[in-house]
């Protein structure tokens, strides 16, 4: 089968994570959703009319399921898997994982990503990031933990803003500055469809989607790299040429290796020497990478390699020269 779409919701204590996801499951556009929380109460499942239950799953009149993690994720999420295969719960479409308020949300990238047994199954489509508009400002200078969770986000959802007669332009510049990329939504004017990607085929496709990132990235670093507090780099490698194979995979495996811990997220469009007409996805999470996703064509007539990096500390001209001084060697070793 088709690798089941994974949405994370992360955001800091108080950011109005369950207040969302309560509202996402009422929604018809949610049905065949799984959902995994921490805790059932949490979420106030009792105003979502519970069908059936059992220890660790509740079904929902509305066709989603929630499950709670016990014990690990992995755990969590295969049990959740065989159980769809078994048909003892309905044959949800998506995955939506709630993290803890003071959860740093590269481990659980990492688990839907490097996992044998779920790398196949599951494919890890959307980060989104909850973000208090009335607090926001403080809790992104006081805490590490919520500058990171906006950071890797695709979208990020400003909650609260009913209490405000205008998102405030202060935190609006501050997330821009932190993840130029990410779609930024007012809570009170929640296009869910838009959000999950549902209705529209197109749209939902790898090429699509990063297509869409790597444009909005770009459009928000007309003038280069951007830097912010806590050390946190965002910017956009471009290539003209194609790159060879072995370069990509040596570049890859360097900077998995010497700055993993810094690598808060990667993400891009390639085109490899050996196969210009097919565009390779690639996606990591700090020390882990997916497999290139091969697209059959390219989704625009930009045919140039384009890679975003989310850093903490590493320099633009640094992962530039990286790529240019692997590259040059790979030349010379072809050309012995």
């Amino acid at each position: 089968m088709s690798p089941i779409p994974v949405t994370v919701i992360t955001g800091f204590l108080g950011s109005g994570k369950t207040t969302l996801l309560a509202a996402l499951l009422r929604r018809p556009e949610m049905a065949d959703t799984a959902v995994v929380i921490n805790e059932f109460g949490e979420v106030g499942l009792d105003h979502l009319l519970i069908e059936s239950s059992d220890e660790t799953v509740v079904e929902l009149a509305s066709g989603c399921i929630c499950c709670t993690i016990r014990g690990d994720l992995a755990n969590t999420l295969c049990d959740l898997l065989a159980r769809r295969r078994s048909g003892d719960v309905p044959a949800f479409e998506r995955v939506v994982i709630e993290t803890t308020g003071l959860a740093d949300p590269a481990p659980i990238l990492q688990v839907i990503m490097n996992d044998p047994l779920l790398a196949e199954a599951l494919r890890l489509e959307r980060v989104i990031a909850t973000v208090d508009a009335l607090a926001g400002l403080e809790t992104l200078g006081a805490h590490p933990e919520s500058v990171k969770q906006a950071a890797v986000a695709d979208h990020l959802v400003l909650t609260k803003t009913d209490l405000l007669s205008a998102v405030p332009a202060m935190l609006e510049r501050r997330l821009r500055a932190l993840n130029p990329a990410a779609e930024i939504h007012d809570g009170r004017r929640l296009d869910i469809a838009r959000l999950f990607g549902i209705g529209d085929a197109e749209a939902r496709s790898p090429g699509r989607r990063i297509d869409a990132w790597l444009g909005r990235h770009e459009q928000h670093h007309v003038h280069g790299e951007s830097r912010h507090d806590q050390a946190i780099n965002s910017f956009v490698i471009v290539r003209e040429a194609p790159v060879r194979a072995v370069t990509l995979a040596l570049f890859l495996e360097t900077l998995s290796e010497h700055c993993g811990r810094d690598l808060l997220r990667l993400k891009g469009l390639v085109q490899l020497a050996e196969a210009p007409e097919r565009p390779a996805v690639i996606h990591g999470v700090q020390h882990v990478f997916h497999p290139p996703v091969w697209l059959d064509a390219w989704p625009s007539a930009d045919r140039r390699s384009r890679v975003v990096l989310i850093t903490r500390g590493l320099s633009r001209a640094w992962v530039e020269t990286l790529l240019e001084m692997l590259d040059e060697e790979v030349a010379a070793l072809q050309a012995a």
